[in-house]
């Protein structure tokens, strides 16, 4: 197999090897950018390795543009990398490696293409086409990747046991690559995983967690987390998530299995948006209801406020997991508190006053909590799902009307705290936030409308309840007017 007329659609190809013709060194392009091209995906990344030293043959390559071409060397890996334009090269010398034990950082030697390529994660990922002149475009694929590809197999080209216990992490890639590429496993590789499974732990949880993330990514991320279940991966970092699964039965009465609930829930999301938040929010929706779980002759199981304690799970997971402890996760910690809100608001009558809180609480967020909320819809019974989503556009109908009306979202009462201590001559004091929630509650009751005049007016009047004089005659002449 030949793919000289794909190399020549890019003049990159050439360049390289030009460069390593000169320097009298084999090179070849290699990984996952070879892969890529059989699979017809699109890729920015290109990986180069050649039988000598890749920084020198990434320094030859950028003497070869007329124009100036970033470089960075990375001595200590024996690794260089070059960006043009929207590309990304990376240049590595054939190597081999071994590794201890207790660590998954290798020893690395000077290697042949031969042995740099088996010591590749998998088949797919263990191919070359050769950029030297005798040979130029031909594939060299000692593993059979090709044919895995057809088979849309992913399979460790040495034995998988040693390919997962040199290197853990290879065995969340297998994950990945399932994942990405809607492959099978190799029962094998797949054998493997599980029997290596607790080396997992020498992995660090940021190198855990961006491969997680993109499986979370995929179109249908829920297979990818069905093979980390069945492997015994996920136990290893994220047990929350493992303790969902199972079905408890009293009396005839169980309850779904929240693990393969929440699955569909994140594949119904994955349909509406490729935000990774949005994603996890559907992972951590439910988090806490084994924590909650309780059997009530009359009603069954229930989970009741399980909402507000996945809330209060999600910083620590996320702690653990190093996702983000920013706005991100924040963003996440909303939607799991109020995921059930909405729900309550699928009736015949619903309250203004009601959605006007529902508003205030998601602000810029209700759509994509109302998003969650659609995709919490998991029932078996049509007649049910249809139903519900019928009466979510009524609510979301509703909540457009009451925003047009009121402006909720987002809002802050018209009367700050500072004007409310300048007026009354007060210092920060409990009697101020009295005050002031007193008026948020009154707008979001409907009491009165959402603007100044109306909460100042308000104002004035609780103030005289509470027996609170305005400082000085403006402020009267003020009360008056209003």
């Amino acid at each position: 197999m030949n793919f000289k007329s794909k190399l020549d659609e890019n003049d990159i190809f050439e360049k390289v090897g030009a460069a390593g013709a000169r320097l009298g060194i084999k090179t070849y392009l290699v990984g996952g950018f070879v892969r890529d091209l059989i699979l017809n995906r699109p890729s920015k990344d290109i990986d180069f390795t050649c039988v000598g030293s890749g920084i020198s043959l990434a320094q030859e390559v950028a003497r070869s543009f007329d124009s100036h071409v970033p470089l960075s060397v990375f001595k200590n890996f024996g690794t260089a990398m070059l960006k043009l334009e929207d590309w990304e090269l990376e240049f590595v010398g054939a190597r081999k490696e071994s590794y201890r034990l207790e660590s998954r950082k290798p020893i690395v030697e000077d290697g042949t293409l031969e042995e740099d390529l088996e010591r590749r994660d998998f088949t797919i990922n263990a191919m070359a086409i050769s950029l030297n002149p005798e040979n130029y475009g031909e594939l060299i694929d000692p593993f059979d990747g090709v044919g895995d590809i057809k088979r849309k197999l992913i399979k460790t080209p040495l034995e998988p046991g040693i390919t997962f216990s040199d290197d853990p992490l290879r065995m969340m890639r297998a994950v990945r690559f399932a994942s990405q590429l809607t492959f099978d496993i190799d029962a094998d590789t797949f054998f493997a995983l599980t029997e290596n499974a607790p080396r997992l732990q020498i992995i660090s949880a940021e190198r855990i967690i961006v491969e997680l993330n993109k499986i979370v990514e995929t179109p249908k991320p829920s297979y990818g987390f069905k093979l980390l279940f069945a492997s015994k991966l996920l136990h290893e970092f994220f047990p929350e998530m493992v303790e969902l699964q199972g079905v408890d039965s009293v009396d005839d009465k169980s309850h779904k299995d929240n693990f393969y609930h929440t699955l569909q829930v994140l594949d119904n999301v994955c349909t509406m948006t490729e935000d990774l938040w949005l994603r996890w929010a559907a992972i951590m929706h439910d988090i806490a209801k084994p924590a909650t779980k309780r059997f009530n002759p009359k009603v069954g199981w229930t989970f009741h406020g399980h909402e507000d304690k996945g809330a209060r799970m999600t910083p620590s997971i996320f702690r653990r997991m190093k996702l983000p402890m920013d706005e991100r996760m924040k963003y996440v910690q909303k939607l799991v508190r109020l995921h059930l809100r909405p729900i309550a608001l699928v009736k015949e009558e619903v309250t203004d006053s009601a959605l006007r809180r529902l508003l205030f609480d998601a602000g810029d967020d209700i759509d994509d909590l109302m998003k969650l909320c659609r995709a919490d819809i998991t029932s078996k019974n049509n007649k049910k799902v249809l139903r519900y989503l019928e009466n979510f556009d009524k609510v979301e109908e509703k909540l457009k009307e009451v925003e047009g009306k009121d402006q909720i979202r987002n809002f802050q009462p018209p009367v700050s705290g500072e004007e409310i201590m300048d007026i009354f001559g007060l210092s920060p004091s409990k009697i101020v936030g009295e005050i002031k929630e007193e008026i948020k509650e009154a707008i979001l009751e409907g009491k009165i409308q959402n603007n100044p005049e109306a909460a100042r007016k308000l104002m004035f009047d609780i103030a005289r309840e509470k027996g609170i004089a305005p400082v000085d005659n403006k402020s009267n002449h003020q009360e008056n007017n209003d």
